[in-house]
This record gives C-alpha cells, structure tokens and sequence, in this order.
C-alpha cells in the first residue's frame, strides 16, 4: 500500500467509494455524475488535496480531500479533510490511520494551523476511529442551508 495523489483515471473507482459513502450519511446522496464532477474539480485546483491509499497493483482503496481555508479564528490558512473512506475489504489494516497522516503531513509541510473534519454523528464505527487516532469533538454544530 502506498499513498499517493489522485489521477483523473482514478475518478471512476473513487466515485464509487464516494457512493459507499454518502450511502451512511444521512445528510448525504451517492450522485455518481455530481461526484465525478466534483473530482475532477479539486483535481484541477492546487489548494486542494485529493490523495489516495492505492494497492500493490495501485488501485485506489481509500481517499481523502483536504480543502484549504483561511480562518478568522486562527488568523491564517486551515485544513478540512473530507470523504475519508477505505474500501470495507481493505478496513482494519491501517489504511485510514495512513492517510490521516498524510492529511498531517499534509498540513505541517503547509503550515497549516488546524485540521478539521466532520463526520455524521450516527456512525460510530468512524467517530471511535477519529477518537483512537488522537481527534476531540468540539463544540461546533454543524448547520446548511440549500439555496
């Protein structure tokens, strides 16, 4: 297993992790045409980060994307990782605590001043992960509104 960038050849089998996804969140449908888009999207911007745990054959088994912000809080640029997943075959062999760390990796070399993620707060399966890789709930909700 390596970590590495994504490839647009890799948009097809991310979009259907993104699928597995979106399928236990609640806030959250699979639109595998919005998500190819979206890809592809932060494919092309240099202030994202689309990187993914690839296998012996360099298969993607596992994504994230980090997004750059600038915060008023902390008075510069912050991360926020979403759409970590590891393909359910591949879970428990330490896929996601990888590329957690490359996400930290990420945001040190960056000079980032924080890292952030969300994540729905009925699976519990991620939320013990995030806890037991060193990651606090904070304080914040977490509110949308549609246009």
């Amino acid at each position: 297993m390596h970590i590495r960038n994504a490839r647009q050849t890799d948009i097809d089998a991310l979009v259907e992790m993104l699928s597995e996804l979106f399928s236990l969140e609640q806030d959250f449908q699979p639109h595998p045409r919005l998500q190819a888009t979206a890809l592809s999207m932060i494919l092309d911007d240099p202030s994202y980060y689309l990187m993914v745990a690839a296998d012996a054959e360099d298969r993607p088994i596992g994504l994230f994307t980090l997004h750059t912000l600038i915060s008023t809080a902390e008075g510069g640029r912050v991360g926020l990782v979403e759409d970590l997943f590891v393909i359910r075959s591949q879970r428990g062999r330490g896929f996601g605590r990888a590329l957690l760390a490359e996400a930290e990796r990420i945001v040190r070399r960056e000079g980032l001043l924080r890292l952030q993620l969300l994540a729905d707060r009925d699976n519990s399966p991620a939320l013990i992960f995030y806890q037991k890789n060193g990651w606090s709930r904070t304080s914040l909700v977490a509110l949308r509104k549609l246009p």
